[in-house]
C-alpha cells in the first residue's frame, strides 16, 4: 500500500505533463458528379467508416445547397467559383476547424478541395487526399455515375457543341474542367476555373504559397479507370499538347518544369504522394482505404 501511495503523485504528475491525448485531426470531404454529401452507399458509408476508425474525429462532408437534392444538382450546375467560395465560408465559419483540418476529395471534389487549399489558407488546410481527381482536367467523359446517365448524354453534347462559350462555363460544372488540348488557347483564354487554379494565364504567387503549405497531397489514380478522360489526369499527368492520344506526367508538363505551382519544389521535398489501385473510377475495398488510406489522417 505505502509503495501504491507514493507512485499516486507520480503518475498524477505524469498526467499533467503529457495532458490528455491529443484529439484527431478534423476532416472535411467534398464528394464527386452526381453525388450528394450524404449518400449511404458512397459519402455517408466513408464518413461512417473514419469515424468508427479514428474514435473522436469530427468529419464535415460539404453539402452545396439546402437539401441533398440542391446538393446532387449543384454537383452539375453551380459555378465552380461559387461553390468554392461557399465551402470558404463554411469552413471559416466552423469554430471546430479553426485549429486546422485534413481535406478528402472524390473524383471533382478532389480538384475543388485544391481550389480551396490555393484561395482559402484560413482555416489551414493540413494534408490533401485526391481520390480520383482530375487535376488537368478532362476531355471525355466516357461514363457516368450512378442514375446520371442521361445527365452526361447532354452535357457530352453541350461540350461538344462549345464548352468554352461564357454560357456554358458560368453554367455547367463540367465545361470549368473541360480541357480540350486540340484548342489549347481557348481552354486557356475561357476556362472560368481550371486554367484559374492551374496558373494559365499568369502566375498567382498566392495561389503557390497556399498550395505549397500543404504537408501532403496524396493522388489517388483508378488503373482501370473508364470514366475519367485520360485517367493519369489523376496523378496530375495529360495529353502532350495538340493531340489527343499520347499523354505525359506530371514531371514532362510545362507546369511542373516552370513550376507554376510549387509542385515541383513539393515533389522534392516529399510532400507529393502518387497511389494506384486497381479498380474503375471510385471503386476500392474497405480494407485498401483502412491500410493506404487512414493513415495519413492519422
Amino acid at each position: 500500500m505505502a509503495a501504491l501511495r507514493a507512485a499516486v503523485p507520480v503518475l498524477a504528475l505524469l498526467g499533467l505533463c503529457l495532458g490528455p491525448a491529443a484529439a484527431a485531426t478534423p476532416l472535411v470531404i467534398w464528394h464527386g458528379m452526381g453525388d450528394s454529401c450524404c449518400n449511404p452507399v458512397s459519402m455517408g458509408y466513408i464518413q461512417k467508416l473514419v469515424e468508427k476508425k479514428i474514435p473522436g474525429i469530427y468529419v464535415l462532408s460539404l453539402k452545396i445547397g439546402s437539401n441533398l437534392i440542391q446538393d446532387m444538382e449543384n454537383s452539375f450546375f453551380m459555378n465552380v467559383n461559387d461553390q468554392v467560395r461557399e465551402v470558404c465560408s463554411q469552413l471559416a465559419t466552423d469554430p471546430r476547424l479553426q485549429g486546422g483540418y485534413n481535406a478528402m476529395g472524390f473524383s471533382q471534389g478532389g480538384q475543388f478541395l485544391r481550389a480551396v487549399a490555393q484561395r482559402c489558407p484560413a482555416p489551414p488546410m493540413l494534408s490533401l487526399i485526391s481520390i480520383g481527381g482530375q487535376h488537368q482536367g478532362v476531355y471525355g467523359f466516357p461514363r457516368c455515375p450512378g442514375e446520371s446517365s442521361h445527365l452526361c448524354d447532354w452535357i457530352r453534347k453541350t461540350l461538344d457543341l462549345g464548352a468554352y462559350t461564357k454560357a456554358v462555363q458560368e453554367h455547367l460544372v463540367q465545361a470549368e474542367y473541360w480541357h480540350d488540348p486540340l484548342k489549347e488557347e481557348d481552354y486557356r483564354k475561357n476556362s472560368i476555373f481550371l486554367a484559374d487554379i492551374n496558373q494559365e494565364r499568369g502566375i498567382n504567387e498566392t495561389y503557390k504559397k497556399n498550395l505549397m503549405a500543404l504537408k501532403k497531397f496524396v493522388m489517388v489514380k483508378f488503373l482501370n479507370d473508364t470514366m475519367v478522360d485520360p485517367p493519369i489526369s489523376e496523378w496530375f499527368g495529360f495529353y502532350k499538347s495538340g493531340q489527343a492520344k499520347e499523354t505525359i506526367p506530371l514531371q514532362e508538363t510545362s507546369l511542373y518544369k516552370e513550376d507554376r505551382l510549387g509542385l515541383q519544389e513539393m515533389d522534392k521535398a516529399g510532400k507529393l504522394v502518387f497511389l494506384g489501385v486497381k479498380g474503375d473510377h471510385l471503386h476500392f475495398s474497405e480494407e485498401w482505404f483502412d491500410s493506404t488510406i487512414l493513415p495519413f489522417l492519422q
